[in-house]
């Protein structure tokens, strides 16, 4: 190994970066073939897309084979590394290769699991420009250990390695692979020692919910396609809801009013303010007193009784006074919502359980919602504080200008079971296509990151929609 260093930089946080890593080129040229001749498996969730090798501790090629690989970057190297940084590392190294092509992609994160130290990256890959992106970015931290912005994006070069400690304030990503043509290439992984201690998690606070507004059925009359008024439709469309939980009703708006909204929406006289922090969304959202007033009107609509009451006729749920109530689904939601509570509250008072279950009896629909401006970068991800703070609720989502968008630009969304990586349900954005989908206390939700493949001419360059939530 050739140690030529760069210093140490502690800016954001303590990384380093160690050019000619492998001493012999032909190594890492050899090395660098047989790993491109690997088996490679797209993966792709949230925070990700990129493809990963087969498991590298079974390969027999002569520089990936553990005995050889693992001595000539883990040996001697490790100790050194455990001496700079004052703690024993384990004699266990987590790694894995890595190629990353046009769009791919790994978000803001900052890599704290139980036991990793430092991070590695090595990067075999031809001579790269920062204008193909795959930069590896730093972030600084706010006051809440929180991402703030990035102050250092690292290009790969060609038998580099970066290091970097693993702690609270450690938050990275791996910029989109905007070359259509070049191959980032890199063996990475963790050493694992004693953990540096992390300060508790920031909670957001959560948003603020409101009741219905005032308005009678005149405002649907004006807005809503009058098929979906029809009394006997709504039960047709409420058996279908029952049975799978989600909906999409397209066509919703009438034509001139979606037209209208469309075409307000793009004006420059809205003032987008961007919502982060990076590690849980980047995405746009309108200042309500800067819109036009055809867009203020369409988000009445959707905050309006009317509507509460027309979303109760189509899902079943009892999001306004007039709505029938089922007494089964109520007696089992009930059930399940005490089974909860029992194992939630074990030490509070029978008392204080007989208040909490009233006051839910109690409770008046709510809803919250915002206008969103999706472009290229655009994406929101999972989180502990969203599943912490999972609940029953109907999402409802209004895409307005995407004719022309096509699923692989992302920009979708995407439910999963909390924990598990299977999607459940996956709802693109189409235009005047209102999406309903309620979910339960154990499904999550996220908008796939919008690619580089939005920003083309054909594809408008972005989209909007009207997102709501609504509980009961």
């Amino acid at each position: 190994m050739h140690r030529a260093f760069n210093l140490l930089d502690c800016h954001p946080f303590p990384h380093c970066i160690i050019k000619n890593f492998l001493s012999s080129e032909t190594f890492a040229e050899n090395l660098q073939r047989e790993l491109l001749g690997l088996n490679f498996h797209e993966k792709s969730n949230d925070l990700y897309k990129f493809k990963q090798s087969d498991d590298l501790r079974k390969r027999t090629e002569p520089h990936i084979r553990v005995s050889v690989f693992r001595t000539a970057l883990f040996g001697r190297f490790r100790s050194w590394l455990g001496e700079v940084l004052g703690v024993e590392l384990e004699p266990t190294v987590d790694i894995s290769c890595a190629r990353y092509e046009y769009t791919d992609v790994l978000l803001c994160h900052d890599d704290e699991l139980e036991g990793r130290r430092v991070a590695f990256i090595l990067y075999l890959v031809p001579p790269w420009q920062s204008s193909d992106g795959g930069t590896l970015d730093l972030y600084t931290t706010d006051s809440n250990f929180q991402p703030q912005s990035i102050v250092k994006s690292l290009v790969p070069s060609w038998n580099t390695l970066v290091l970097f400690e693993v702690s609270p304030v450690s938050f990275h990503k791996v910029s989109e692979v905007l070359s259509q043509d070049k191959c980032r290439l890199s063996l990475s992984g963790w050493f694992h020692g004693p953990s540096l201690e992390r300060p508790s998690r920031h909670i957001e606070p959560p948003v603020p919910r409101s009741p219905h507004l005032p308005r009678d059925e005149t405002v649907l009359l004006e807005w809503v396609n009058p098929v979906y008024l029809d009394i006997s439709y709504q039960e047709q469309i409420q058996e279908e809801f029952e049975e799978s939980s989600e909906i999409q009703l397209k066509d919703f708006l009438k034509e001139e009013k979606f037209r209208e909204v469309s075409e307000a929406l793009r004006l420059s006289q809205i003032q987008w303010t961007k919502r982060g922090p990076a590690n849980k969304r980047n995405y746009e959202v309108a200042s309500l007193d800067t819109v036009p007033q055809c867009v203020t009107a369409c988000w009445e609509l959707l905050r309006s009784e009317s509507f509460f009451l027309l979303l109760s006729n189509f899902t079943g749920l009892r999001l306004h006074y007039l709505c029938p109530a089922d007494e089964d689904d109520d007696e089992d939601k009930e059930k399940q919502e005490q089974k909860e509570d029992e194992e939630a509250t074990a030490s509070s008072t029978e008392s204080s359980a007989a208040n909490a279950t009233k006051q839910k009896e109690l409770s008046t629909p709510v809803c919250c919602g915002e206008v969103r401006r999706w472009s290229h970068g655009g994406y929101t991800l999972l989180h502990d504080g969203e599943a912490a703070r999972a609940e029953y609720a109907l999402d409802l989502i209004l895409p307005f200008g995407c004719a022309d968008w096509q699923s692989e630009f992302g920009g979708y969304t995407c439910y999963v079971a909390n924990e598990e990586d299977e999607e459940l349900l996956t709802v693109y954005p189409e235009d005047n296509s209102l999406a309903l989908v309620y979910r339960d206390k154990e499904t999550l939700k996220f908008v796939k990151h919008v690619n580089h493949k939005s920003s083309s001419e054909s594809a408008g360059r972005g989209f909007y929609d009207f997102s709501y939530v609504y509980y009961e």
